[in-house]
């Protein structure tokens, strides 16, 4: 049977503005209960008391990922270059037997040219190509017989260098996409690679994030 606590630790980790602001004790727990109410009423289909929903908060234990800030500032210091790549194109195109034909053309016309930013990924059902806008009539003409599933334009990517060891680090992405989070910045892609993090975002956009992420290291 769900209990009051446990519909508080789902409403708090699906927010990591509560979880953030009820990690530095700076909400007002008898307000956020009164305003929780009816979602936890819901959750659990029957009143609840908003003193119950109060204890349940007070008692709420946050993730290993706040408590050990401090570790994660020593491992923010340590991180490397921090790039930023503008004029990006997003392709996406359903998946097909013949796809991988039209990845070939493109790899083979851009393979000698490496200031071309490009990065592939491919799903269950489509697959994602983020290139520079100026490769973007060689993309339309390679993936020409393919099913085009959408196109964005005006795109920039931030890649982030991580430290080594990085994948055994829980709660690392997290704290960097809260940090985005809180300022309302919107990710249109992520791409990652065992050491190199990268963030696609809109143009309008970019200044904001590159700050956010910089502010890491600071």
């Amino acid at each position: 049977m769900k209990t009051i606590a446990a519909c508080i630790e789902e409403i708090v980790m699906s927010s990591p503005f509560l979880e953030e602001g009820l990690s530095r004790q700076i909400i007002n727990y008898s307000a956020l209960a009164q305003d929780l109410n009816r979602t936890v009423s819901e959750m659990l289909r029957k009143p609840v008391k908003d003193g119950a929903i109060m204890m349940a908060l007070r008692r709420y234990q946050q993730p290993m990922s706040l408590e050990n800030s401090g570790r994660f500032s020593k491992i923010f210091k340590n991180l490397g270059d921090i790039t930023v790549r503008s004029n990006l194109s997003d392709f996406t195109f359903q998946n097909s037997n013949t796809l991988i034909n039209s990845h070939v053309q493109v790899l083979e016309r851009i393979s000698s040219n490496h200031q071309i930013f490009y990065a592939f990924t491919r799903g269950m059902l489509e697959s994602n190509i983020i290139i520079s806008t100026s490769e973007r009539a060689s993309i339309l003409k390679a993936f020409k017989s393919e099913t085009q599933l959408g196109l964005q334009d005006n795109l920039s990517a931030i890649s982030i260098y991580l430290p080594k060891g990085n994948s055994k680090i829980s709660g690392l992405y997290y704290q960097i996409f809260k940090r985005l989070a809180w300022d309302k910045i919107s990710l249109y892609e992520v791409v990652s690679t065992t050491n190199e993090f990268t963030i696609v975002v809109e143009d309008d956009v970019v200044d904001k994030a590159f700050s956010v992420i910089k502010r890491l290291k600071d």
